[in-house]
């Protein structure tokens, strides 16, 4: 059975984010309301204009009427989706797929997620029934086995790793304190990253990513349209999902040195959007940092370093907001939290902003104002090492041509 991408057949011309953080007077409904009119407002479109939509969230609802009754859409096609992690770009992934079908014109992918008053420190869920086989290890130590396999994997000491890492939530800490919708939003030193306290094996503190409230949307119509709306539109140039088999943490094969589902998922979404070297032709890239150790693998699975080079690259600064391919430039889940619904939308409000050249001057990717390159990334993961699902758009500045 053949895939079939939509390369240039759908663009985003509106999208709205709210700030992310602690929003303890304001619930996952009012956090919708700020997206979708901001969303709205940047399009010059009413809620009338909107054909269908596609709703991500893990936790914070139910069914399509989360939305419906939020935004009072009577009878209008709601769907909500779930895909751990992933669940924002998976909204996304959806309603492009509907307009570039012909099923619906316009179409709103919009994801919220309500954490900081669940009464947890990290992610609530109930895990699925299973056959008692699934291993049993904590999130943040399942990432953490990536940093001394990595370590083994390129010749490192742990001291050198341990650098490498503490570099990674250093500069999108500074990224983050340049943004006013990241939660977190100052600087940290690399002392205070390196002796933050003890989590798992390597990790800190400061190299995991926190909890917190937001919601981001898009709106999707045909690509021929696009100029309708706005002299700006960003279309899409691949879409990339793939779910694994989850066998990982059982095959003895499996060495924690990279996560093959990104490796498949970035080599169709390239395949799709005609890449042929990311790392010369991407002009930033917003990937799922849960973990420090998590964004230096994806270095390398996502094609922007060669195998074991990662760490020298990150030392180099090649990710660095100056750096030849910028990583996280809005600061990323380090500087955010991760609203499980609303992160894949929020990273590409960063390649919205980005692409139109409307990030402010001190984040600003030269590489897009200078014209060398108008192609941005996101990345999302949900799931854990060995067992979980990847998601990849590539989006650009310009239509085909």
């Amino acid at each position: 059975m053949a895939t079939h991408g939509i390369r240039d057949k759908v663009a985003i011309v509106g999208m709205g984010c709210t700030p992310f953080g602690e929003h303890w007077s304001k619930s996952a409904e009012d956090l919708l309301v700020d997206a979708n009119t901001e969303a709205l407002a940047s399009a010059g479109l009413a809620q009338a204009d909107i054909d269908a939509y596609w709703l991500g969230t893990m936790g914070s609802g139910y069914s399509g009427q989360l939305l419906s009754r939020t935004l009072k859409l009577d009878y209008k096609p709601v769907t909500r989706v779930e895909n751990f992690c992933a669940t924002g770009s998976e909204a996304f992934r959806n309603a492009c797929y509907a307009v570039a079908s012909g099923a619906v014109d316009v179409a709103m992918a919009i994801g919220v997620e309500k954490l900081k008053d669940s009464g947890y420190s990290g992610l609530v869920s109930t895990p699925p029934p299973h056959d008692g086989t699934a291993v049993a290890i904590t999130t943040p130590a399942a990432f953490g086995l990536l940093a001394p396999a990595y370590a083994k994997m390129a010749g490192l000491d742990d001291d050198t790793l341990k650098e490498v890492i503490t570099r990674i939530a250093w500069k999108n800490h500074y990224n983050g304190a340049r943004n006013p919708r990241a939660q977190f939003r100052k600087e940290l030193s690399m002392e205070a990253i390196r002796n933050s306290p003890k989590v798992s094996g390597m990790l800190g503190v400061l190299d995991c990513s926190g909890v917190s409230d937001g919601s981001a949307a898009a709106i999707i119509v045909r690509a021929e349209d696009a100029y309708q709306y706005t002299d700006k539109p960003i279309f899409v140039k691949a879409l990339s999902m793939v779910a694994g088999p989850g066998d990982g943490p059982m095959d003895p094969t499996f060495d924690y040195t990279s996560i093959r589902e990104v490796v498949k998922c970035a080599d169709a979404a390239y395949a799709e959007a005609g890449v042929r070297n990311p790392r010369e032709e991407i002009a930033m890239a917003e990937v799922h940092d849960c973990f420090t150790p998590t964004e230096l693998v994806l270095m390398e699975d996502l094609g922007f370093s060669e195998k074991g080079e990662a760490w020298r690259d990150v030392m180099d600064g090649a990710f660095d907001l100056d750096g030849a391919l910028p990583v996280n430039p809005d600061g990323g889940l380090k500087s955010f939290g991760h609203p499980i619904g609303a992160s894949g939308l929020r990273m590409l409000f960063e390649c919205w902003l980005q692409l139109r050249q409307q990030a402010p001057p001190e984040r600003q990717v030269q590489s897009i104002v200078t014209g060398e390159r108008k192609l941005g990334l996101t990345h999302n993961l949900g799931g854990r090492p060995g067992d979980c699902v990847s998601f990849i758009s590539v989006v650009g500045a310009e239509p085909a041509s």
